[in-house]
């Protein structure tokens, strides 16, 4: 069985991570094949918007923490040598999350711990059932986190807040996530997929290569100073003006009427 389930429909691609039997948690499979679907769809101009999910009723328990058990036999040097790669496996997922020129949704249920916090924080929208939590939980297996919680938590939430979540390993339930700035909405467990449908469809029938630029935009001004910011907003606004979503936004606001963009 794939540990990763793929769909398309009407602009939106649905990468359902498929291990529920073990809450979806994050195997070397399904971190190669999660990283191959991002890929596919990055460059896939039919696909305006990518939904990430979990399978059953958990989002993702997290890194394969029974699959660790064998590697703790080994010496501290093996130890170190194999989780440097298994770590490093899984940035290109969140590199093409985060490179992705389209939204990506994170669409939470049941449990986001460990790693799933970390690729549900790497999205840029997170939706969530009301009964889902968080939980960063690296501390109760006794390591530091991965997966670039560490550089996307104290941003959401501040570094106090994070401080708290990373070293006391507690749940955060649904409305706190969202209160704190972890997470966008919150849903009736019973209304998460029709709820993240309606997101999803927004999103793949709006301008898409605004919302790529946007999120390159918002994305470098995490690191940018403020006049190469600046800079790069005259760039990104006029390559948008010149594009046919942009006259289709103007004529559109003109004639008083809803805008029909076609993602160009």
């Amino acid at each position: 069985m794939s540990h990763l389930e793929i769909s398309h429909h009407d602009g939106i691609a649905t990468l359902t991570m498929n291990r529920p039997e073990a809450r979806n948690a994050l195997s070397m499979e399904m971190r190669s094949q999660l990283s191959d679907a991002l890929h596919d769809v990055e460059r896939d101009p039919a696909v305006r918007c990518v939904v990430l999910k979990g399978a059953g009723d958990h989002f993702m328990a997290g890194g394969d923490v029974k699959s660790m058990g064998e590697t703790i036999k080994k010496s501290p040097e093996e130890i170190r040598k194999e989780f440097i790669l298994r770590i490093h496996d899984l940035h290109p997922i969140m590199f093409a999350m985060r490179r992705m020129p389209k939204p990506v949704i994170a669409s939470c249920r049941g449990a986001a711990a460990g790693a799933g916090v970390s690729v549900a924080l790497a999205c840029d929208l997170v939706i969530a059932a009301d009964d889902a939590f968080f939980t960063l939980a690296y501390c109760k297996i006794g390591t530091s986190p991965d997966g670039s919680s560490s550089f996307h938590l104290p941003r959401a939430v501040g570094i106090k807040k994070a401080m708290e979540i990373a070293l006391l390993g507690d749940r955060v339930d649904a409305q706190t996530a969202k209160d704190i700035g972890m997470i966008n909405f919150v849903v009736p467990a019973t209304e998460l997929d029709a709820e993240t449908d309606k997101l999803a469809a927004r999103l793949a029938s709006g301008p898409t290569h605004v919302y790529g630029n946007t999120k390159a935009l918002f994305y470098r001004s995490l690191e940018s100073e403020f006049e190469s910011q600046l800079q790069a907003e005259a760039e990104y606004f006029s390559d948008c003006a010149s594009r046919e979503d942009f006259r289709e936004g103007v004529t559109a606001f003109i004639e008083k009427r809803d805008p029909v963009f076609t993602g160009n």
